[in-house]
């Protein structure tokens, strides 16, 4: 169990049987009544970041999570299969669960598995990662790095804006998080 006195960033709790993690969290003591923490918080499952306010000393159970180093291997549609490298076990977990990172997903990568009480929750994609375009617009003469921006379609599948000098085979630099354009590599 821990406290509201224990709160860091990036700490996973359990509340309502699902798990948060806190993404921001401030201690208020107002001249009257009790003093009280706001915070957001992230649904580990699903993504959703909710505010929800706690009294202060108020206890609650710890979410240990654990983190697996995996090969993504393919998806049929529904599922996305990984490999552990360890013991070749093969998992998967249905796209509604993995979300919107599945776009970057590309096949033979390693990305880390959460678990938590053995149950495969999610996916963590690392920060940046190199990948080609597959298909754009051509640019045209006189484009240059800064000002206009136009679409352009992944090996992975994921559509982003890139600057206008960027051509298809070319490889660049991807911020999954932001899924905006880093550079060109």
């Amino acid at each position: 169990m821990i406290s509201t006195s224990d709160f860091k960033k990036g700490l996973t709790i359990e509340l309502d049987g699902e798990i948060y993690t806190i993404v921001d969290f401030l201690h208020v003591k107002p001249g009257k009544g009790g003093a009280f923490v706001r915070t957001k918080l992230k649904d580990v499952k699903t993504g959703l970041v909710i505010d929800k306010t706690f009294r202060a000393g108020e206890k609650m159970e710890q979410a240990v999570i654990e983190r697996k180093t995996m090969q993504y291997l393919y998806n049929d549609g529904e599922n996305y299969y990984f490999m552990n490298k360890d013991n070749y076990e093969q998992l998967s977990l249905p796209r509604e669960q993995i979300g919107e990172v599945g776009e970057f997903l590309k096949e033979g990568e390693d990305v880390e598995i959460t678990f938590w009480k053995e149950t495969m929750i999610g996916v963590e994609l690392p920060n940046f990662l190199n990948l080609k375009v597959i298909q754009t617009v051509p640019g045209v003469k006189g484009n240059t790095v800064s000002g206009a921006s136009k679409p352009a379609t992944l090996e992975t599948g994921a559509v982003i804006q890139v600057p206008l000098f960027i051509k298809e085979g070319d490889i660049i630099k991807v911020d999954t998080r932001e899924k905006r354009y880093i550079e060109r590599v």
